[in-house]
């Protein structure tokens, strides 16, 4: 059984910068590729970002391509939203979630296996 816990969201104004931590204990963290989502109330979830088990593949949505980063220290157990030239549009409850597939970055979230219970993000105007 894997935790997730994210950390490092809060209130910020348009066009700053933003960093997200998701701290993964209980597993083998090397194990699980790392997706990042986002989720408004009342919406579903969406995919953000997503790192291979061991970093070298990346994929990102088209939203926040170019804007957002997504990293990950195997040795910290712990993958990394970097977030950068914020918009309103960013404003969301964004999850963390491990993915037990060996070959593939996946979008979907139905593929994820454990998830953390999410930080909120606001983005004034």
């Amino acid at each position: 059984q894997v935790q997730l816990l994210e950390s490092g969201g809060g209130l910020v104004q348009a066009g700053a910068s933003l960093t997200l931590s998701c701290a993964a204990s209980g597993g083998t963290f090397s194990n699980y590729a790392m997706g990042w989502f986002r989720q408004d109330p009342g919406k579903e979830r969406n995919f953000v970002a997503v790192v291979s088990r061991n970093g070298g593949s990346t994929d990102y949505a088209d939203s926040v391509k170019g804007r957002f980063i997504i990293s990950r220290d195997n040795n910290k157990n712990t993958v990394y939203l970097q977030m950068n030239g914020l918009k309103p549009e960013d404003t969301a409850v964004y999850y963390c979630a491990a993915d037990r597939n060996r070959y593939f970055t996946r979008r979907s979230p139905i593929h994820y296996d454990y998830w953390g219970q999410g930080t909120q993000v606001t983005v004034s105007s």
